[in-house]
């Protein structure tokens, strides 16, 4: 698990310390920053895995860009001719680097400035500017030590857990599987591609552990009275539609029990996007790190709640692959505009954080944790998170 993300000069964030749980959420205006703090994260990622260029960036679901763009650009401030990035884990472990790419004539990569992989105790790896004969400077250095690690060790599982970072935003033509998945990856593409297959795999796990996973995920739609997936559905879609070898199958438990059946075709796709949340932090072949950039979009206020409400149960009921040996829980970073989401979040638990994201009057992205302190428990007392941040109370909103 990633405990401390830190950044410096990147897009709209100069410089930003962040101490993470297990359910991240971040809220604030439009254009603030809220998914900078995401794409940063899946910057260190690609560098991780050895590589920043646009299609590394692209495969994590990070928007490629020319560097300047990427680098802080402000009136007040000068900027680094880096970009500074570190992660350090539950275990100590820090993963810490720093790209270059010229502003006026950008290379197709960004370039390694310098390195730093520590496994909590010692120093595996630390490089500077790579001015070596046969050196490039554009491969990372840690993806090759990589190889050389026990698997076990903090440095390898957090590297690993880095490489697999990815910010997932479906769309419902991808989650209906009319259109396809760009980045697919297991078990669910970057926009929502292989859903069916990854709620058939849900589905088997389910019934192998025998518990009420199903049961739980079917009272957020209380329409359906089970939830399944088909490969032989042709007599219930339009020859017209395309569709993938799998089909996601309901049954509406209103209808009558001979044209009973929908398919994602048909189905509400507030359903959809619940299914693909369900689905990417229950699944054991989920990544260790997860981002999902508008986790409310598509869902009616009382059902973003509920959902909000679950998902911490969800990321630490299934230990990813990544992190099975160790024990510890998935852990989700989302951003969000629907106030009703905070009604989902039990701040009560430290796991579970709450960040305002808002701009300083020099435009920079500042972050502020919400804590329960006896004052906003107090507010609280009174009116639920959602009012308190529609009135204005938390901050993190339009200045409008």
């Amino acid at each position: 698990m990633i405990r401390k993300l830190k950044i410096r000069g990147f897009k709209s964030i100069t410089e930003l310390d962040i101490e993470l749980g297990v359910v991240n959420c971040f809220i604030g205006a439009n254009g603030v920053g809220k998914s900078n703090v995401l794409e940063a994260l899946g910057v260190l990622g690609a560098a991780a895995n050895g590589a920043v260029d646009d299609e590394a960036l692209q495969r994590r679901g990070v928007r490629p860009g020319l560097p300047r763009l990427f680098k802080s650009s402000f009136h007040d401030f000068r900027s680094l001719p880096h970009i500074g990035l570190e992660a350090v884990a539950q275990s100590g472990a820090t993963y810490k680097v720093s790209l270059l790419n010229p502003l006026e004539s950008p290379d197709p990569a960004w370039s390694f400035k310098t390195e730093t992989l520590t496994d909590g105790q010692k120093t595996i790896l630390t490089d500077g500017v790579r001015n070596k004969i046969n050196l490039n400077p554009k491969a990372g250095l840690a993806a090759l030590r990589l190889v050389e690690l026990p698997p076990e060790s903090p440095a390898a599982l957090m590297l690993q857990q880095l490489q697999q970072y990815a910010i997932y935003c479906p769309n419902t033509p991808t989650l209906r599987g009319i259109l396809p998945d760009q980045q697919t990856r297991e078990p669910l593409g970057l926009s929502g591609g292989r859903l069916a297959e990854a709620i058939s795999d849900l589905k088997r796990f389910a019934e192998e552990s025998q518990g009420d996973l199903l049961d739980d995920l079917l009272r957020l739609v209380d329409w359906a009275a089970d939830v399944g997936t088909s490969r032989s559905v042709q007599a219930l879609l339009s020859p017209s539609v395309a569709r993938s070898q799998e089909v996601l199958k309901f049954t509406d438990r209103f209808m009558a029990t001979s044209r009973n059946e929908l398919t994602a075709f048909d189905a509400s796709e507030g359903v959809l996007y619940v299914l693909f949340t369900a689905a990417l932090c229950l699944s054991p072949r989920s990544p260790a790190v997860i981002a999902i950039d508008n986790l409310d979009q598509a869902l009616n206020p009382r059902l973003v709640t509920a959902l909000t409400t679950r998902l911490a149960g969800w990321l630490t009921r299934v230990p990813s692959v990544a992190n099975d040996k160790v024990g510890h829980s998935r852990q989700l970073m989302f951003t969000a505009h629907n106030p009703a989401v905070l009604d989902g979040l039990d701040l009560d638990n430290d796991e579970v954080r709450l960040f305002a994201v808002d701009r300083d009057s020099n435009g920079h992205t500042v972050v502020r944790r919400l804590k329960p302190t006896p004052e906003l428990k107090a507010l609280n007392s009174d009116y639920p998170l959602s009012r308190l941040w529609t009135m204005g109370h938390l901050g993190a909103v339009p200045n409008v």
